[in-house]
């Protein structure tokens, strides 16, 4: 829009050839495809098209040799351009889809350099803080970017979710990263932490948010939850998992949910995730006043859903093989909600944290499968991307991703042949004793 350049937007939930044969049949000057892409180069021959994506492309895509020597890699492709951080030996986590498009718009013009806010929601949406409990890479020129054009600031604080919308307490009841013990899931006990603190956790009506309490009430709080964590035997590294660098757009308004990058990068992650994407790329537009409440809307009705997802899991069990544990939750969570029920498995009692969870749920296309690990099997040498890859491959199916978070989609009945290879792929990465 600011370019003046006629466009139009479309969404996918992935790029397959039915989606490449009708771009190929519309005739399009030009393809721009954000946040994916990096995996289907090759079947996109014939398109005059640019790639922003941040995921792990294959051998077949970009082979390692052409990876160092990007104008070889430029002459080798036809017609197609991508931008992409595996191409400079960086990681998936050193910029999102969205840090990509921003670096093509901040190309464009400096003037686009406030749209590093909606980047940064983007960094954070896929939780690419989380190994350092700060931003890093390609992300931190944004955000510096972002404070320069006054619409972010940075600054040290608690890391749970919620320190904008949420009732103190209940942003405590509800941490999950790290879990708390006897807070965690205990609105009670959260009620009656902060009350011995000499916290007041309401103003005349209004219950006080994180952001309503002042530094001396917050330095409180955060020496007694570092001390209570470790007198119950809480590590020093997952205790630190309280604090970090926090991310804050400050043009929006106070105690709203997009005012904080995490809870922004959630509502967003919502409306995706219940076929909605129009509602949260308006949202990220800044048009507020229906497309905010619809979003809001969807994000109430995600988290019910999170509760049932959660159930549908224990009631399915979680099984275990020698290196990687599974569950299969058929028709009882939607395909583009069950990477997250993957995630919140893995950090719950009943699961192995030293083993890697692959989930399974039914979708029109046929089995989708999600893939989620843990910070220190992928500092062992676990590669989710390439299990996903190569044990899809073998099914018949497709898939990718990045190291610790990837996915597949596999036809109906080919589950049991596709754990036997993730199995064996995931044992052969981590070696023998991968336990």
């Amino acid at each position: 829009d600011r370019a003046g350049i006629a466009h139009e937007v479309a969404f996918v939930k992935k790029l397959d050839e039915p989606v490449i044969t009708e771009l190929k049949g519309r005739g399009t000057p030009l393809v721009w495809f954000i946040d994916l892409g990096a995996g289907m180069m090759h079947a996109l021959h014939g398109l005059d098209a640019v790639i922003t994506d941040h995921h792990v492309p294959t051998e077949r895509e970009v082979p390692k040799v052409l990876r160092s020597d990007l104008m070889r890699f430029a002459e080798s492709q036809d017609r197609i351009l991508m931008l992409n951080p595996h191409l400079e030996g960086a990681g998936s986590d050193v910029a999102s889809g969205a840090g990509c498009a921003y670096a093509v718009a901040r190309a464009l013009a400096p003037t686009n350099r406030d749209l590093a806010a909606v980047a940064i929601v983007g960094a954070i949406g896929d939780v690419q803080d989380q190994e350092f409990r700060r931003l890093s890479g390609y992300n931190r020129t944004i955000l510096q970017d972002g404070i320069d054009a006054g619409v972010l600031r940075a600054h040290i604080d608690l890391r749970l979710f919620g320190r904008e919308t949420r009732p103190a307490y209940k942003m405590l009841q509800y941490a999950s990263d790290p879990w708390i013990p006897r807070l965690s899931g205990n609105e009670d006990a959260c009620i009656a932490f902060l009350l011995e603190l000499g916290i007041d956790l309401k103003v005349e009506e209004h219950w006080r948010s994180w952001s309503d309490l002042d530094d001396g009430e917050k330095r409180r709080v955060v020496t007694a939850l570092v001390a209570h964590m470790l007198e119950r035997g809480c590590g020093a590294k997952e205790t630190e998992r309280l604090a970090g660098e926090t991310y804050t757009l400050i043009r929006e308004p106070a105690g709203s949910p997009t005012r904080d990058a995490k809870e922004f990068g959630t509502l967003v992650n919502a409306c995706g995730r219940y076929d909605q994407p129009e509602v949260g790329y308006r949202v990220c537009r800044g048009d507020r006043e229906e497309f905010l409440g619809q979003a809001l809307r969807l994000l109430r009705g995600h988290r019910e859903y999170l509760v049932e997802s959660m159930d549908a899991i224990a009631e399915a069990g979680i099984n275990t093989m020698d290196a990687i544990q599974y569950f299969h939750a058929a028709d009882r969570i939607r395909d583009t909600v069950v990477g997250i029920a993957a995630s919140l498995a893995l950090n719950r009692e009943g699961a192995a944290k030293d083993l890697p969870i692959i989930a399974f749920a039914a979708a029109d296309d046929g089995i989708k499968v999600s893939a989620r690990t843990t910070r220190d099997l992928v500092a062992r040498g676990l590669d989710l991307a390439a299990v996903m890859q190569e044990a899809s491959k073998a099914v018949g199916g497709f898939g990718g991703g990045h190291h610790a978070a990837a996915g597949a989609t596999i036809p109906a009945g080919t589950e049991q042949k596709f754990l036997e290879i993730a199995n064996r792929i995931v044992r052969e990465q981590l070696g023998p004793s991968s336990r």
